[in-house]
């Protein structure tokens, strides 16, 4: 009896926050947690080597890491709760980190939810779509951005978790 109390409360509380819609941004060291390795198909090590990683530090090379127009796509979530501006934590979120494409993971990076994705769509993770890419390789914002290729960048950037 106490057992099924106790569950009920976890999945009310669970519940709520899924319905809540404040999904926060918690940076790549919490994806890392659980996406780093071997048995876990190198995901991290994966986007580590590419060019999403070192986003923020291929402006800063130019003299643009403070150019609001450059933090919006170089950055993960500018001043939409990831970087922002002279924050301590802003270092938390530099470079397109896995939350820029994959959403907020306060609540989804729960190894609970994480295993059901209907349950990680519910709770911040998104779908990934050409639109998730074209928000900042539309062509117009600078000009490594143009001439993108959707199907030739998923390819590029392929970082699939595959059980082991």
């Amino acid at each position: 009896m106490k057992k099924a109390v106790i569950m009920i409360f976890c999945l009310a509380f669970l519940i709520s926050m899924v319905n809540s819609g404040d999904f926060k941004y918690v940076g790549v060291k919490k994806c890392k947690m659980c996406h780093k390795g071997e048995r876990k198909g190198n995901v991290y090590e994966t986007w580590m080597s590419k060019a999403h990683a070192k986003a923020f530090e291929s402006i800063k090379k130019k003299g643009e890491e403070k150019n609001p127009k450059c933090l919006e796509c170089h950055t993960t979530a500018f001043n939409q709760g990831g970087y922002k501006l002279d924050d301590p934590k802003a270092s938390n979120f530099e470079g397109v980190q896995c939350e820029s494409c994959h959403g907020p993971g306060s609540v989804y990076k729960k190894t609970t939810i994480m295993k059901n994705k209907e349950m990680a769509l519910k709770s911040g993770l998104v779908d990934i779509s050409e639109k998730t890419c074209t928000g900042c390789h539309d062509g117009t914002k600078c000009e490594h951005a143009k001439g993108f290729d959707y199907q030739k960048a998923l390819k590029a950037i392929e970082h699939t978790y595959t059980k082991k």
